[in-house]
């Protein structure tokens, strides 16, 4: 082992070191939601993970963008068989290790430089319509400064790595067609071909030179973006799956009721209900009615908001926005990933119980978003990896109906009606009948 190779592993093993301290720094930041049961129906769960996750499913229904990510889905996760070799190369000095398959190896290489030549290709694509192309979903007030800088960084550092596959492997073309010591003849190479003319004129010595470039720009390349995921939207890559797997498999609409007031109504309508007796003594703080801040929303709700692409489908579907209102169900979820991330960041730094005085309510999503919100699901429907904005809506909102009273007043007056009346019209209980009298 050179000390080369010695310098790869010692890079290997950090990189793989920092992206597991990232990885459980999110999952504490997760854990710090209140519980859900999503284990039900495993069968079910599975399923919609392999549709959904894997098969990309929704994503096709707008085919343009759908084509172009399957692409650079399937390239990101076939081309990884070639890390895998270039990584075994690396620790043990090495040179296409697996060599040994012969026609398979070849077939591989060839089928690793075409899906390297269409993620290039879409990721230009994907530049083109970010920031030339006037599409409305990538130009909203929460898609500028960093969320599209950190789309454009991904999609650059993707054609940078897809470009350094292919000139590290016509540099190694050229190097097995002049039996250079070490480049073993194996491969196919459809696409480097194409670039072999470009460094036809450079001696040994060069060409060896701009192949160790290249090998060393790709590898640490791919390391460095492991450790950029963990900080950017682009951790979707990794939680899409178990955020699909843990879906809410209820019906579209059905709302979640709190249980505490659920036991409250049914106390209320049992006949044989002391409702003198008292009640049981409270243990620990007592429970808040819906959200004010991120503890207050479950773990289910906190991945979605690490999961969210920042696509825009559920934001260019949703009603509200359409119309022109301040709603926009993507902000909503990059405003609960930012909020959460400044929480584990106090912790980090201040402990556990250290409260910053601000909350996700009021600091960070404004009570005129929340009530623009019809409840249609549209977000839900659209989203590619099953995200619920509206979750996290309705128990902001009913934070502020039943924690700090407040509502619009079209909805003060239903409230006022419901309470005096039994029913959502100001009419008197005596009267309710008189409908069916006139027919």
């Amino acid at each position: 082992m050179g000390i080369s190779n010695i310098v790869f592993a010692v890079l290997l093993i950090g990189a793989a070191a920092l992206f597991g301290f990232q990885v459980s720094k999110i999952r504490r930041n997760i854990l710090l939601g209140k519980d859900v049961d999503r284990n039900d129906r495993s069968g079910e769960r599975w399923k919609l993970m392999a549709r959904v996750a894997l098969g990309q499913s929704k994503m096709v229904t707008r085919p343009v963008s759908g084509l172009l990510h399957i692409l650079v889905y399937a390239g990101f996760v076939i081309i990884n068989i070639e890390v895998l070799e270039i990584v075994i190369d690396g620790v043990f000095g090495t040179h296409r290790v697996l060599s040994f398959m012969g026609g398979f190896y070849s077939f591989l290489i060839g089928s690793f430089e075409i899906l390297a030549l269409l993620v290039l290709l879409a990721c230009v694509v994907f530049l083109i319509r970010r920031n030339i192309a006037h599409i409305a979903r990538f130009r909203s007030r929460e898609m500028t400064g960093w969320p599209k800088s950190d789309a454009n960084i991904i999609l650059i550092v993707e054609i940078l790595l897809m470009s350094a596959l292919l000139t590290m492997n016509a540099s190694d073309q050229l190097l097995q067609a002049m039996g250079s010591d070490h480049y073993v003849r194996a491969g196919a190479f459809p696409v480097s071909q194409f670039i072999t003319p470009l460094l036809a004129g450079m001696s040994e010595g060069q060409l060896i030179m701009v192949e160790r470039a290249t090998w060393w720009f790709h590898i640490v390349g791919i390391l460095l973006f492991l450790n950029y995921l963990p900080i950017s939207k682009h951790f979707h890559i990794l939680l899409a799956f178990p955020n699909v797997y843990y879906s809410n498999l209820k019906a579209k609409g059905e709302m979640t009721n709190m249980e505490k007031v659920t036991q409250e109504v049914k106390l209320m309508m049992d006949p044989n209900a002391d409702p003198y007796a008292a009640p049981a003594e409270p243990t620990g703080e007592p429970e808040r009615f819906g959200a004010k801040d991120v503890r207050d929303l479950t773990w289910k709700n906190l991945m979605d908001a690490y999961t969210c692409t920042e696509c825009g489908r559920c934001t260019s579907s949703c009603p509200a926005n359409i119309t022109g209102k301040l709603l926009s169900p993507r902000k909503i979820m990059m405003d609960t990933r930012d909020r959460l991330v400044e929480v584990g960041k106090n912790i980090d730094k201040h402990g556990a119980d250290y409260d910053d005085g601000k909350s996700l309510l009021g600091d960070y999503i404004t009570e005129e978003e929340l009530w623009a919100c019809t409840t249609c699901n549209a977000c839900v429907q659209e989203c590619p990896v099953n995200i619920s904005p509206l979750e996290i809506i309705v128990d902001l909102r009913r934070y502020l109906v039943m924690e700090e009273s407040k509502s619009p007043t079209e909805l003060t007056g239903m409230f006022n009606n419901v309470e005096n009346n039994g029913a959502p019209w100001a009419f008197p209980q005596a009267d309710r009948l008189k409908w069916a009298e006139e027919a």
